[in-house]
């Protein structure tokens, strides 16, 4: 059960800074956010970061809500999520864009670790319990 309480907080926890990041997408950090934008992106750098937190807002909000059979799906596409914006901080490290405190090439290098980092959390904090399953 310990397991299982640990899981839900992490779930719920990456599921609200989605919601975080997809607000300040949409507010706040809207300006930063397109500083991650790759230039071949096909859209406006600003219609990108717009629709991006209008997806995190609602992947954030199913972490959260979505009835443990789905959950595992969810965190399935969290993680693609997180894997298809990847692109988005390589070019932040490429193009020498400074946002969100990444002023130097080595903070920049250091963010592109993160990721991973958050594919994992999805994955894990919604995978199926290995005791009830």
């Amino acid at each position: 059960m310990k397991e299982e309480n640990i899981k839900t907080a992490a779930r719920i926890l990456l599921g609200a800074g989605l919601i975080a990041a997809g607000i300040g997408h949409l507010t706040f950090a809207r300006k930063a956010f397109q500083a991650q934008v790759p230039n071949w992106v096909p859209l406006k750098k600003d219609d990108t970061v717009v629709y991006s937190g209008l997806v995190e807002i609602a992947l954030g909000a199913a972490l959260i809500i979505t009835p443990k059979k789905h959950e595992a799906l969810v965190g399935k596409i969290a993680a693609g999520l997180f894997v298809s914006v990847f692109p988005g901080n390589v070019a932040q490290f490429t193009h020498k864009r400074s946002a969100f405190g990444l002023d130097t090439d080595g903070k920049r290098f250091l963010r592109l670790f993160f990721q991973p980092v958050l594919v994992y959390w999805a994955l894990k904090s919604t995978e199926k319990s290995k005791i009830n399953h």
